[in-house]
Parts: C-alpha cells; structure tokens; sequence
C-alpha cells in the first residue's frame, strides 16, 4: 500500500508536475451522478496531478501550437493516470483513470454544454492543489492558470492535503469577465454555448481548434500566484 509522499513521488517521476489528494468525502456537494462513488463505489481517495503548459503559448497569434500542445497534454495525463492505477494495483490496492478530456456523458447539443464525469477543476481545489478563479480555473500558486488536470480514483484511503483556503483573486478584479468577448463569465460559472461558440471551433477538414484563451491570458495569475 502506497503512503501520500510515496504516491506523490511516483507521479512526478512518471511526468506530473505537481499532485495533491482529496479524500472522497469532501466531494459533497457534487451534483448526483458525479460523486466519485457514482464512478467508482470503492473510492476512498482522489488524487489530482497537474501539468503546465508552455506559458509563451498563449502568446501566439496563431492558434494551432496552443490547439496542438493542449491534445498532446491531455494524452500525456491519460498515460500517467493509466501508469498510476497499474502501480497501485501492483501494490495491492485498485485504482479507476479519470479521462482528462472527452469521453464524457453529459452533453445537451442546443446548450453546447458538457459535463466530465468529475469535474477535475473542483478535483484539483479538493486536493490542495490550487484556487478556483473568476475565470473558472483552476489556479496553482506555482504554475498558475496554465495547468491541465488529470485524475484517479482510488480504494486507498489517503491523508488528504489542505486546501489552499489564504488566496484568492482581488475583490475588485474582473479583467478576465471584462475581456471575454461572448461575455460567457460571471464569475462562479461559465456559458458553454456562448463560450464554445467562439473558442472551439472545427476546420474545414474537421480539426478542433481552441481559438480564444483570453480568459487565462488576461488573468494577473497567469503564471503563478507568488
């Protein structure tokens, strides 16, 4: 059985950049059918492991080198999870991936609206790995908002970390609201439809493409919180 430091050190070894646990109970406030135990009964322990983008990236006027690396990050997380559940099942406990990106169920066509099986942000804020911003994302104190979210479920029952609780975005802030320009934010949530209609579009040859990160290029934590 794996302990909290050992898990940690596995992950970084295997390509995250930083990883945090949340135990099971504090998703409680999940919405019915995203409960870890919705996915995996036997869950305990979720733990969240982050990468950072290139921060220059986003700084492109051309969107394909930010469209490209964010797919070539999710299939990154995908195979750490993947190495992660075959460590811990070598070890005598059992573990379930989480997908980084697609596949997930929920999804209401006329909304554009889509919800992952877990919703990894709130993952990565019950694992102490960050803060949630106005923007909606996740927001860690070393790589700031340019970090991609992986995810397992786990029967080890794991000593949690704090939840960074001393940070949060100015009370007077609102660049990220004031920049979009579909006004999609109003600081707790995001429309989808307003969003994907300008952000993710498809080519002609049917490619998907995130054509607008204004909401993380604007943000003062871009890079870090300190």
């Amino acid at each position: 059985m794996y302990t909290p430091s050992e898990i940690k050190d596995l992950s970084l070894s295997i390509g995250a950049e930083k990883c945090g646990i949340a135990s099971v109970e504090r998703f409680t406030g999940a919405p019915d059918g995203f409960h870890p135990k919705d996915i995996y009964i036997g869950c305990k322990s979720v733990i969240v492991f982050l990468i950072q983008m290139p921060t220059e990236i986003i700084l492109t006027s051309n969107p394909v080198p930010y469209s490209h690396t964010a797919h070539l990050i999710y299939s990154k997380l995908d195979n750490i999870s993947l190495e992660l559940c075959k460590a811990i099942q070598s070890n005598g406990n059992h573990a379930v991936p989480i997908p980084s990106d697609v596949p997930f169920l929920s999804w209401d066509n006329k909304n554009r609206h889509g919800m992952g099986i877990l919703s990894l942000r709130h993952a990565g804020y019950l694992a102490g790995l960050g803060i949630l911003g106005r923007n909606n994302l996740l927001i860690n104190p070393d790589l700031g908002n340019m970090v991609y979210i992986g995810a397992i479920l786990t029967d080890n029952e794991l000593d949690p970390d704090p939840l960074i609780e001393n940070v949060r975005c100015p009370p007077k802030c609102s660049i990220c609201l004031d920049s979009c320009p579909q006004n999609a934010l109003n600081g707790f949530t995001v429309n989808q439809k307003l969003c994907r209609e300008y952000s993710a579009p498809k080519n002609e040859r049917g490619f998907d493409i995130y054509a607008c990160n204004i909401c993380r290029k604007v943000c003062i934590f871009r890079t870090r919180i300190n």
